[in-house]
């Protein structure tokens, strides 16, 4: 499998809305396959939206393990056409993103989710979580919807800071 490419903020496609998948082909595996070799290739990196490598469809890949931070999770997660279905409590974060390589932001998102996807075998699944990876879910989830981490800071002057490497 190979590496992708990651487009960035100023490429348009961000900011759509990504198309949902209809039939699980050889195609969409080979994608999910190469997602995940690109979340790997990235130190640090918890999550990729197909959206992120240029293809404009509703997958994400997820795994929370690969945080520093010590955190309740599910290893890794690949969701096809994902929607929240139930939220509860806030959570404050900073996050960061492949797609904005040069800046972390103070995020406030859900504390709780409930996610109905598609497995990559075509079943619908129910996923329950909490704190990061209910927050990294999100952040992959806002990609398909044409949302960055940047729209979702409360000010952009005192929430956005310059990445520390």
């Amino acid at each position: 499998m190979k590496i992708l490419p990651i487009i960035t903020i100023t490429d348009p496609l961000l900011k759509q809305t990504s198309v949902c998948i209809e039939e699980i082909t050889k195609e969409i595996k080979i994608l999910i396959e190469n997602l995940k070799t690109t979340l790997y290739a990235h130190p640090r990196c918890v999550g990729i939206a197909a959206v992120q490598v240029g293809i404009s469809q509703r997958i994400i890949v997820v795994d929370a393990s690969q945080s520093s931070k010590e955190n309740r999770n599910n290893g890794l997660l690949i969701m096809i056409n994902p929607n929240i279905i139930y939220s509860s409590g806030k959570i404050s974060s900073r996050e960061g993103c492949l797609s904005i390589p040069d800046f972390v932001g103070n995020v406030v998102r859900k504390k709780k989710i409930e996610v109905e996807y598609t497995d990559i075998n075509g079943k619908i699944q129910k996923l329950g979580t909490s704190g990061f990876e209910a927050i990294v879910i999100q952040h992959e989830i806002d990609h398909l919807d044409g949302k960055v981490f940047l729209d979702r800071v409360i000010s952009l002057s005192t929430d956005v800071f310059r990445r520390q490497n």
